[in-house]
């Protein structure tokens, strides 16, 4: 889909980055995939693992399933008590590992807090660690031989593909290094020949970076974090952030204030947020015809 053109008066302002558009468009072409591989007898089959009953989770998984239906995968759901035991839990993944007709596994986050998170994920197999959380693939990332890599990570980079947004030379700025968004993230910009800062709590001062930066990227959870003074004429602008204001969905960006500074920026919603649904398919379809033998 191209680029949208938002005009006010004679001030050009950012193209949006539709990344709900971009979803639809990618879910068309893994459909043809999934069609594909069943044709040759491969059901395309992932299981979520969901513990307790955060409300949150809940809808996203719901989300998800309704998501991998519409474009033929298979989505299994294990839902577990709040006082789901560590031992249960592991039993439960080995078991998944173990079955050859399962090519995806994930722990739906965040769970109890008797649940030793980063333990159930090592557990998981990595040829089937759909969210790319696995000590051996997040070490793939960085080496640069990865097979797989986080949902919205992949959605990211999507986006800027498709609006042809060049990464090489180019200054990122990261606001977040969660392991799920800040980390991997920063791993595939450098592969991508950009020059990498990531910024957090401890950093003194963000907009120091901020004002520099050709592409900068906000997966804080703060809304209205960045402001046009803290970004320069023409910068890059994709916002990961979901914040709940009012009873409205906002991001880390004051979106109205940089939309003017911007050469393209990405709304909340509407954005990253549906290409990370649809991303997480097409982790699930690549583990599958890895699985099989198949190429990408």
């Amino acid at each position: 889909m191209p680029a949208i053109f938002i005009e006010e008066g004679n001030d050009l302002m950012g193209k949006i980055l539709d990344g709900k558009a971009l979803a639809n468009l990618r879910a068309d072409k893994l459909k043809e995939k999934v069609t594909d591989l069943k044709k040759q007898n491969i059901i395309p089959l992932f299981c979520v693992i969901n513990i307790g009953d955060d409300p949150g989770s809940k809808v996203y998984v719901r989300t998800k399933k309704r998501r991998a239906k519409s474009v033929g995968i298979i989505q299994k759901i294990y839902q577990l008590p709040t006082d789901e035991q560590q031992s249960d839990l592991l039993a439960l993944i080995d078991k998944l590992n173990a079955d050859p007709k399962v090519y995806g596994i994930m722990i739906q986050l965040p769970a109890p807090k008797q649940i030793n998170v980063n333990q159930a994920v090592e557990r998981i197999d990595p040829n089937k660690d759909v969210d790319c959380l696995t000590p051996s693939n997040v070490g793939r990332l960085w080496q640069g031989n990865h097979f797989v890599e986080p949902a919205t990570i992949d959605g990211i980079m999507a986006l800027l593909d498709h609006y042809q947004i060049d990464l090489k030379s180019k200054d990122v700025v990261i606001i977040g290094c969660s392991n799920i968004v800040g980390k991997p993230l920063a791993a595939l910009m450098l592969e991508r020949d950009a020059t990498v800062s990531v910024l957090h709590l401890e950093t003194k001062d963000i907009s120091e970076y901020t004002k520099r930066a050709d592409v900068l990227i906000s997966a804080a959870g703060q809304a209205n974090l960045v402001t046009a003074d803290m970004v320069k004429d023409g910068v890059v602008v994709i916002d990961v952030g979901i914040n709940h204001i009012r009873g409205h969905l906002v991001g880390d960006v004051a979106f109205d204030d940089v939309l003017p500074k911007a050469s393209y920026i990405t709304p909340v919603p509407g954005g990253v947020g549906p290409l990370t649904v649809e991303s997480l398919m097409e982790q699930v379809i690549k583990l599958t015809r890895r699985a099989n033998g198949l190429r990408e």
